[in-house]
């Protein structure tokens, strides 16, 4: 008995369909318009694959040099001081969620001037124990300053959405060309059925 053989379904290729539609080449169907937006899209391409390392690297060098005058800035504003806790503070678990115990502390600002307020502790400390804190010129608490790990976020966030902005000004580039591309062959194809419309269909008396 022969055994049937089973008929593979034909592959779907998007790629090599969009390649071929891309080429040159001798099809009669073919328009002008049609050869102008493959040679745009060509371009385009070539463009995003040159320009898109380049933006990368710019976005990334722009927000570098941003983010370490940030530091420096903040680590001459922002101070790492000592406060000393007026109460117990509980245990704290980070499992249960929520947000740190806060307790009253004393320190004092770079100027000299005591200060006394809220601030959080990780929990299980006891009253008279010494936490640091980060406060500005005036002794007011204040977030820390920005760490050499967050930077190196920072920068890479920027070189990715300099290369998407690249991207989506490209994209729109050629948008609005085949947009007008369109209008022009929908407005040959008006005018050639205009021409040559009746001498295929007739009116019937």
């Amino acid at each position: 008995m022969k055994r049937r053989r089973h008929q593979r379904k034909p592959v779907s290729r998007w790629p090599g369909r969009l390649l071929r539609g891309l080429r040159f080449d001798r099809n009669p169907l073919r328009r002008g318009s049609d050869r102008l937006e493959t040679l745009l899209t060509g371009a385009l391409i070539v463009v995003f694959a040159v320009a898109a390392p380049l933006a990368g690297r710019a976005g990334a060098s722009w927000e570098h040099a941003a983010a370490a005058r940030e530091m420096r800035a903040q680590q001459t504003l922002i101070h790492d001081v000592p406060a000393t806790l007026l109460q117990a503070v509980p245990a704290w678990d980070p499992g249960l969620g929520g947000y740190l115990p806060e307790a009253q502390a004393r320190w004092t600002a770079p100027a000299g001037r005591a200060r006394t307020g809220w601030i959080f502790v990780a929990g299980g400390a006891a009253k008279g124990s010494t936490v640091h804190i980060w406060v500005n010129q005036t002794g007011a608490l204040s977030d820390p300053p920005l760490q050499p790990s967050q930077i190196t976020g920072r920068t890479q966030i920027a070189q990715w959405a300099a290369v998407a902005v690249l991207a989506a000004f490209l994209l729109t580039v050629w948008a609005l060309v085949r947009r007008a591309l369109d209008a022009c062959r929908m407005a040959a194809w008006d005018a050639e059925w205009l021409a040559n419309g009746p001498r295929w269909s007739p009116r019937r008396g």
